[in-house]
C-alpha cells in the first residue's frame, strides 16, 4: 500500500485547485524554462498575480525557479502529481469496478 503523506497530498490538490494554476502548469509542461515574464504573457492578470500563483505551485514542489541575471525561468516538477495520481487511481478502479458492476446487471 501507498503511504501518502496528507499534507504533500493537500499542498499539490490545493495548488492544482485553482484554473489558472493548472494552465501555468500545461503550459509549464510544453515550455520547459520558460522566464516568468513569457509565462505570464497569454494570461488576462498581472505579473504580480503570476508570481502569487507561481508561489503556490513553488510551495507544493511543482515548480522550480532558476535566476540567470533579471531572468527567472521556471520549470515543472511533476513528482508530486505522482502521489495525487495513485490516490486518484484507487477511486478510478473503485468507480470502474461499481460500473462494470451496474452494466452486468443492466445487461
Amino acid at each position: 500500500m501507498v503511504n501518502f503523506q496528507s499534507s504533500t497530498l493537500d499542498r499539490t490538490f490545493a495548488a492544482l485547485a485553482d484554473p489558472t494554476r493548472r494552465a501555468l502548469v500545461m503550459r509549464l509542461a510544453a515550455e520547459p524554462d520558460i522566464s516568468v515574464s513569457a509565462l505570464a504573457a497569454p494570461f488576462p492578470v498581472s505579473l504580480p498575480a503570476i508570481m502569487k500563483h507561481l508561489d503556490v505551485l513553488s510551495d507544493a514542489g511543482l515548480v522550480a525557479r532558476t535566476k540567470t541575471g533579471r531572468v527567472v525561468a521556471c520549470r515543472l516538477d511533476a513528482e508530486p502529481m505522482r502521489d495525487a495520481f495513485e490516490w486518484l487511481n484507487r477511486y478510478q478502479k473503485f468507480w470502474s469496478e461499481r460500473l462494470d458492476r451496474l452494466a452486468a446487471f443492466l445487461e
